[in-house]
């Protein structure tokens, strides 16, 4: 694919006062990257995973006040949408992008998904690479990194998931709005590809628990 790339005036929407000007700006420059990246890997997980798999951009249809701190894409295996099902998505904040495998607080699976990584947890802490990160919450940009984390915070994350009804977890990779990667549109679909790659055995899992 053809994708460009995020430049700093895509980052720079988020600095936009007033919930029209930045919905106009995330619109006009933000919105169609997404849907080109939407595009091409709702067609790269569906060969992946064997599953159709749509892209859903958000349209922060919902908000009548706040301007959104972040916007993105989506990619989930149902033409009607992602938020109760596992799913992969690539968005911005301000500082960086992110690149996510997310179980979110919809998903009816979070105590089954939760258990099965409390089962697996040796093999998935040995099989992320310690510069990925992970997230309880999809709504804030901060997130730890993979690399530090002990086994009792990976234990605590995982029992949140099973009993904590608005639970989430999130795992993936920041890239800083200055990385020559989110510039490079070649070099960024490579670098999600690879990411998404190191993922999958978690959205395999994640499917397991919801048949």
């Amino acid at each position: 694919m053809g994708f460009s790339g995020f430049t700093q005036k895509d980052f720079d929407v988020f600095t936009i006062e007033g919930l029209e000007p930045r919905m106009d700006a995330i619109i006009k420059h933000v919105r169609p990257k997404l849907e080109e990246l939407g595009e091409h890997f709702s067609d790269w997980l569906t060969k992946r995973t064997g599953e159709d798999m749509y892209p859903h951009v958000a349209k922060h249809a919902r908000r009548k006040v706040n301007p959104p701190n972040d916007t993105w894409v989506a990619v989930a295996n149902s033409k009607r949408g992602y938020k109760k099902l596992p799913h992969f998505q690539i968005g911005l904040f301000e500082s960086h992008v992110f690149v996510w495998f997310a179980v979110i607080y919809e998903s009816p699976i979070k105590k089954e998904f939760g258990q099965a990584l409390h089962e697996q947890k040796t093999e998935m802490i040995n099989h992320i690479p310690d510069t990925f990160v992970w997230s309880v919450d999809h709504m804030k940009p901060e997130a730890q990194s993979h690399g530090t984390l002990a086994s009792e915070d990976f234990d605590e994350m995982f029992s949140r998931l099973e009993n904590v009804k608005k639970s989430e977890l999130l795992c993936g990779i920041h890239v800083p709005r200055t990385s020559e990667t989110t510039q490079d549109g070649e070099a960024f679909i490579k670098t999600v590809e690879q990411a998404f790659e190191q993922l999958m055995p978690l959205y395999q899992i994640a499917q397991r628990v919801s048949e």
